[in-house]
């Protein structure tokens, strides 16, 4: 195990990609190049929040025993340099809410270099926080207590969750402050400058590749180093290929039109393979720029994020998302729109006859992990069936009408049994069926981790008066283009119609009727589940064990697929209000916790 000051670094990035020629630290653009030398900013009087073992020890080989000197803090606040380390902030561009930026780049985040463990593994360590770079615009480089413990927290419990992620070694506060406004209401107050200390095999991004990017005809802008791609791009594909890509770098007898376009496709397939993960575990990222987007297919940048708690194809994490671009049913179609704008990134070296290609595989390979997952999460191990997705989709649909916890109902999944061996006279229709205590007490559960009636009435009241609607609907159906003009979403309108329709539906149903109504909806389809669960225990492949011992398959499956603990948004809430009145037990604790998301 290293201490801090044997860590071994070897900062390939820096010495392969081009280098800013100005050190001058000030709000500027990035002419020619990938990264900035940076120096952190100090902080008055730094202490440690909370540190995640598994990541300091398991990925960069530091001694935990580290964590207890006096001085651990005064290393992982910027105060004083890692030796070994290089600070550095990375230059790239982004499409943000659809629309190209410009140059964005490490605003408040920055490269300290790459260690080698004791495997031989490479990870990237930065410093997210320390301070103003180049890209901090005019913002201060600064992040607070808040935001700094919810990333670390998502990043472990992502990475638990078994979901591609950055990881975060830990959490440093300081008696250093800064203004913030958190509800934008005027009312801003003092917060502790904070540092969370993030790791990965690499941040590099799909708005790294976009530096190079010409005038865009609707913003306006370009990337600082439009013009260079024809000698740059080359030189960044041949780094990042050959450094995460090695098995597609090494491959003899290719072009590198080839090589790039091999590499955009494991970049596809491994971006629709995370969003698969995203959504069968109900993650919602928030902020899905192409700035946002990892090369290397992690979930990346961690902010206004959410777990869903009540299952809403619509949910949005984002307070400033109004149009509801980055929702949680629309993050497969974003991620693809990402890969397209990379693409198109890359097209100065890779025509896209080719990437067009390799772009068509999104969805099937989104699709193919998304079914295999959710199989799994209902326990349908050892068969492929027509109607599976149709069950799946009558599943969310359910779950959407009742306002059911995504989270807990796919968990109480794994307690209906199987139907028993001598069950000859399975019910032919609902009607006939009378539940065992097992599926009496799953679909109890199911129907106690419903929405009130209340609360159906909140969540689906119109934002848009009616007469107003109807106008809006009139102009989506004729002159579709005249809502972006007015600065509205298609999709805000369609919404607003759905919720209206809801209303009309059930507007003058009692909490009494919902509950009836509640029961009906799960039971018709805790039937056809138990028809299912029969076809699978009926299976005529030899393989497949006696249903006794399928039955215990089943379940081991489903319990190591459905989380019982996810990071939602209360739970995170109650440990940074304990952390900023100075008690940061609550974050260790629940971090630990979080390690174990399906015991």
């Amino acid at each position: 195990m290293s201490t801090i000051e044997n860590l071994k670094f070897d900062n390939k990035a820096l010495r392969a990609l081009p280098l800013d020629r100005s050190t001058n630290n000030v709000p500027r653009q990035v002419h020619g190049a990938c990264f900035s030398r940076v120096t952190p900013t100090p902080v008055k009087n730094p202490k440690l929040v909370a540190f995640s073992p598994d990541a300091l020890q398991g990925l960069l080989g530091l001694d935990l025993d580290q964590v207890k000197r006096p001085d651990f803090s005064e290393y992982l606040s910027g105060n004083l340099i890692i030796p070994g380390a290089e600070p550095a902030a990375h230059c790239y561009c982004g499409h943000q809410f659809g629309y190209f930026s410009g140059q964005l780049g490490d605003g408040a985040t920055m490269y300290l270099g790459e260690v080698i463990n004791v495997a031989g593994q490479r990870w990237e360590i930065q410093f997210k926080g320390a301070g103003k770079t180049p890209f901090s615009r005019t913002a201060d480089g600064r992040k607070v207590l808040r935001s700094s413990i919810r990333e670390f927290l998502c990043s472990e419990a992502n990475y638990y969750l078994g979901i591609p992620t950055t990881r975060a070694g830990c959490v440093v506060t300081s008696d250093s402050r800064v203004v913030r406004d958190i509800f934008y209401s005027g009312n801003p107050i003092n917060e502790r400058c904070s540092i969370v200390l993030r790791i990965a095999q690499t941040f590099l991004r799909f708005g790294s590749f976009e530096i190079f990017k010409g005038l865009d005809d609707q913003t306006g802008r370009k990337g600082p180093s439009h013009g260079l791609a024809e000698d740059l791009l080359p030189v960044m594909l041949e780094y990042t290929i050959s450094t995460f890509y090695p098995e597609i770098w090494n491959q003899p007898d290719k072009t590198h039109q080839q090589l790039y376009a091999d590499f955009f496709r494991e970049v596809v397939k491994r971006t629709a393979c995370l969003v698969a993960e995203w959504q069968c575990v109900g993650f919602c990222h928030g902020v899905l720029n192409t700035d946002n987007m990892s090369i290397f297919g992690l979930t990346i940048d961690y902010g206004p994020f959410g777990f869903m708690d009540a299952f809403d194809p619509d949910y949005v994490c984002n307070g400033s998302d109004n149009g509801g671009r980055y929702s949680y049913k629309k993050q497969p179609e974003i991620c693809y729109w990402n890969c397209k704008k990379l693409a198109e990134a890359l097209a100065p070296v890779l025509p896209p006859s080719m990437s067009s290609k390799e772009l068509e595989h999104f969805y099937p390979d989104f699709e193919s992990h998304y079914h295999n997952k959710m199989l799994k999460k209902l326990g349908l191990i050892r068969q492929q069936l027509d109607g599976d997705k149709d069950l799946i989709k009558s599943f969310l649909s359910v779950l959407q009408e009742t306002g059911g916890d995504f989270t807990n109902s796919f968990r109480i999944l794994s307690k209906f049994p199987l139907p028993p061996e001598d069950d000859n006279q399975s019910p032919s229709t609902k009607e006939e069926w009378t539940l065992s205590p097992p599926e009496q007490h799953v679909l109890d559960y199911l129907l106690s981790h419903t929405t009130s009636y209340d609360t159906f009435l909140k969540k689906n009241k119109p934002m848009i008066p009616d007469d107003q609607l109807r106008m809006l609907a009139t102009i989506l159906q004729k002159e579709p283009r005249m809502l972006s003009m007015m600065g509205l979403d298609a999709s805000q309108i369609t919404r607003e119609l759905e919720k209206r329709e809801l209303l009309q539906k059930h507007g003058t149903t009692t909490e009494t009727q919902k509950l009836s109504n509640d029961r009906e909806l799960w039971k018709n389809w805790l039937f056809r589940y138990r028809h299912r669960l029969s076809l699978e225990k009926n299976s005529s492949d030899k393989s497949v064990p006696v249903p006794a011992e399928l039955d215990n398959e089943r379940r081991r499956v489903m319990d190591r697929t459905n989380p019982r603990i996810i990071l939602r948004n209360y739970i995170a809430q109650n440990v940074i209000t304990d952390a900023e009145k100075g008690n940061y037990e609550p974050v260790q604790k629940l971090v630990e916790a979080l390690k174990h998301p399906f015991d």
